[in-house]
This record gives structure tokens, C-alpha cells and sequence, in this order.
């Protein structure tokens, strides 16, 4: 990690429902965090949004926003470094016609990088996590979608064209037969949190119920929402078992906003030990909600440390 020298990197976790942004000295201290919900019609709004959230984060710092050198932004999504955009991000709006990077970076004057918001978490895990003792895992992030950060050997793994860890498109779970599982995916449309209520509320009758009512419930002993969630340890197990056969990361960790809920891993377990696979190792994010920034920042950071050097050389 560098020294402070003044200037300022931004780390985005950019989600579908709501933005985490922090800002940091390149020595890697996290100086402010702010959260917002995201700009509900996503799209072209998310440039305005995202530009203004970095310069609100270097005026809390007491920065000018010229201070900021590098934003780095991880998003529900496939990146595509050549188009500046994210690929089967279905909850970011309309992405088409116009390039996120180009756009932002242009009002803001330095360059951002984008990357998958679960790969983000999983470089934070890798610096200040459970990487701290382990050199390979998969993150396994479960909260509105789902999708997995592979890290094998300190280094993170995206694949031939960035898709690596989008297990959200595993047949399994519902009918992937169906166009209607093949927007989000088979498995995400079995496992997304919203599904957690769905399940419950059928069982029950009731219009509406969501996550946190479900795990409230359960909590009681209510015999629907125990069913749903143990619906929902059943298919998080199925996948465990699917990416340990082709990667073999040797440690599954649990991140999100439902993957980090205790209520699940004792489930997870269970169905681990029906399916026979009981020795695979599974944990929570000893980080938590902070993986995607620790991650997003250690990126920005990287990259205006690269640029320093390309400067200097």
C-alpha cells in the first residue's frame, strides 16, 4: 500500500437498490463511507449520481474533488472494459447507448475502473479478510442476486471474458427451460433475496412478506418461514457443491446481505451433509456489508498507484 501523499481514491459498491461509496489516502485508511439508494430509474441517471457521490465524499474530507485520482466501481454485472459498461445487469436499468466509464470519468477528470461488485468483495476478503490466512476461496455473495468472487492463489480469477462466478445462470433451482429464469438466471431466481419472502407468503397466504420478516419469523419457530429458509440452504448448497467440482477453491465464503445472515450456514450444512459433501469448508465474511468497499477502494488505490509509476518511469 502507498503513503498518504494528499491525493484520494473512491471505492463504489454499486447495487441495485442502494450505493456504498468511500473514499481513502493512498496509504489505504478509509477516511469517509455514505450511502444512498440508488437512482431508482438506473441507466444514464447513474452517471450524474455517481459523480456527484465522489464529490460530496471529498468535500466531507475536506478535499477538493481534484484531490480524487482514481474511482474504482463494482457493479451487479458483467464489466466490459472495451464498452466502459456492464454486461446481464438487469438490476442497473438501461445500460445501452452510452459508456458508464467514459461519461463518469469525463465529468470527474480521472479514470474509474469498473469490476464485478462481487469480485470487488472478494479482493477486499483477499486484503483484509479471511485472505489474511487463506490464499484461495470462493465468495459467494447472496442478497439481491447472486454470484461468486474466486480468488486461487492471491490472485482473482474472472475468466476468458469477465463472467467467471456468474453462478446466478446454473440450471438449477427453477425451470431453466423457462424464459422467464433466463433474465436473472435459473439458480438467482431460486435464491435472490426477494424469492425468501415470495416462499414464505405463499406458504402462508399473506400478500407480502420479505427477508427480514422471514428471518424474524423463523427466529419464533414459524413453521413457513423455516421452509423457506431451509428452501433457500438447499439450492446455496446445491451451487457449494457445483463450484467445488469445477474450481475447488478450498473455502466457501458467505457474503451479502442474506449470505451473511448466522440463521443460513447451520442449514447450509445440513444439506452439505445430505449431498454428501460435508468436509467442504464454509464460513461468513469476516468483513461483512465492508467487503465491497474494503475491495473497491484497494482497487482505485492500485490503479493511481500503477499510474504514479507509469508517471515516474
Amino acid at each position: 500500500m502507498g503513503v498518504d501523499d494528499g491525493r484520494l481514491a473512491v471505492g463504489v459498491d454499486l447495487g441495485g437498490t442502494k450505493i456504498r461509496a468511500g473514499i481513502a489516502g493512498l496509504d489505504g485508511r478509509i477516511r469517509f463511507v455514505l450511502t444512498e439508494p440508488t437512482a431508482p430509474e438506473g441507466g444514464r441517471a447513474l452517471v450524474s449520481q455517481l459523480v456527484r457521490l465522489v464529490q460530496e465524499l471529498a468535500s466531507a474530507v475536506g478535499s477538493d474533488p481534484s484531490s480524487v485520482v482514481s474511482t474504482a466501481i463494482g457493479g451487479a454485472g458483467v464489466p466490459d472494459s472495451a464498452g466502459g459498461q456492464f454486461h446481464r445487469a438487469p438490476n442497473l436499468g438501461d445500460l445501452d447507448g452510452f459508456s458508464l466509464v467514459e461519461d463518469v470519468a469525463a465529468e470527474l477528470g480521472h479514470p474509474v475502473i469498473l469490476e464485478n461488485d462481487v469480485n470487488i468483495a472478494a479482493i477486499g476478503e483477499l486484503h483484509a479478510g479471511i485472505g489474511l490466512h487463506r490464499d484461495s476461496f470462493a465468495f459467494v455473495s447472496v442478497g439481491t442476486g447472486i454470484g461468486v468472487g474466486l480468488i486461487l492463489g492471491r490472485r482473482l480469477w474472472v475468466g476468458a471474458n469477465g463472467g467467471a462466478g456468474e453462478i446466478g445462470y446454473i440450471p438449477m433451482g427453477t425451470d431453466p427451460l423457462d424464459p422467464a429464469n433466463q433474465h436473472r438466471g435459473p439458480l438467482e431466481e431460486a435464491v435472490a433475496g426477494e424469492m425468501i419472502g415470495r416462499r414464505a407468503a405463499a406458504l402462508s397466504g399473506e400478500a407480502h412478506l420479505d427477508a427480514a420478516d422471514v428471518f424474524e419469523r423463523a427466529a419464533n419457530g414459524d413453521p413457513n418461514a423455516l421452509h423457506s429458509l431451509d428452501e433457500e440452504a438447499k439450492w446455496l448448497a446445491h451451487a457449494l457443491v457445483t463450484v467445488d467440482a469445477v474450481v475447488n477453491p478450498g473455502t466457501f465464503v458467505l457474503g451479502g446481505g442474506i449470505g451473511t445472515r448466522a440463521e443460513l450456514l447451520g442449514p447450509i450444512r445440513q444439506w452439505l451433509h445430505r449431498l454428501g459433501r460435508a468436509d467442504l469448508e464454509v464460513c461468513i465474511s469476516e468483513l461483512g456489508g465492508d467487503a465491497p468497499i474494503v475491495g473497491a477502494i484497494r482497487l482505485a488505490i492500485d490503479t493511481a498507484l500503477q499510474q504514479r509509476e507509469s508517471e515516474t518511469s
